[in-house]
């Protein structure tokens, strides 16, 4: 899986896409976000909603020593960046718009355009334009791949073998299509084979990982004498 995360950040005065690692912690997300939020770190309230068409909270940032990938979040979730104090920064002055002339666009015109959001949904299948479920399972290839398998997955790392056991093929809640759920035999992992509170399988914590089936070879791969220490 990528240690990437895409994600919209919407604040009172801002509205953008970012990218962030995650392995940063939301102590540094925060530092990242101040600089186009203008909202200081300390009075950052992150709340992730589910997607830009559904404003649900699915959980708030507030530990700050926990590292983004602990949250377990997805691919162009938004991350809402409220101020606690914004009689300190100012905060939503910038967006008052009373006293502008309002310029307004007709639905048919705004559907034209190709820079708009309306577009990049459309081309990405995001929000109402993804995929039903049930499209999505007849869109997926068979796998042949049996549970218990050993394994070897493909790793950006040159020179890092990681090895383990197949537990988990199927369909998964946190993504669409076919997913491959493999114990390490190292705490290489992302988690102990659960993902957004939903059980796939189990295993110890950092054990666990979730990847495409085209990045796991399957074979007669014996667990390596790993020496973490030097890793």
């Amino acid at each position: 899986m990528s240690s990437t995360l895409h994600v919209f950040v919407v604040s009172p005065d801002t509205r953008s896409e970012r990218r962030f690692d995650l392995h940063i912690t939301i102590g540094q997300l925060k530092s990242k976000l101040e600089l186009f939020t203008g909202i200081p770190a300390s009075s950052q309230l992150i709340s992730v909603l589910n997607s830009d068409d559904d404003p649900t909270v699915v959980v708030q940032l507030s530990d700050d020593s926990k590292a983004l990938g602990f949250y377990s979040l997805r691919d162009w979730q938004v991350l809402k960046v409220d101020d606690l104090n914004p009689s300190a920064s100012f905060t939503g002055q910038l967006t008052d718009v009373s006293q502008v002339e309002k310029f307004e666009l007709s639905d048919d015109a705004y559907a034209e355009r190709k820079d708009s959001v309306l577009a990049y949904k459309q081309q990405h299948k995001v929000g109402r334009f993804a995929p039903k479920i049930d499209e999505v399972r007849e869109a997926s290839p068979a796998v042949d791949i049996a549970i218990g398998s050993r394994c070897e997955v493909e790793s950006s790392e040159p020179g890092l073998s990681k090895r383990g056991t197949v537990r988990f093929i199927g369909e998964t809640k946190f993504a669409s299509g076919v997913w491959v759920g493999v114990e390490y035999d190292e705490p290489l992992g992302r988690n102990n084979g659960s993902v957004q509170g939903n059980v796939y399988f189990t295993c110890r914590p950092n054990y666990g990982v979730f990847v495409k089936p085209d990045k796991v070879k399957i074979g007669d791969f014996p667990e390596l004498d790993l020496d973490l220490d030097e890793m």
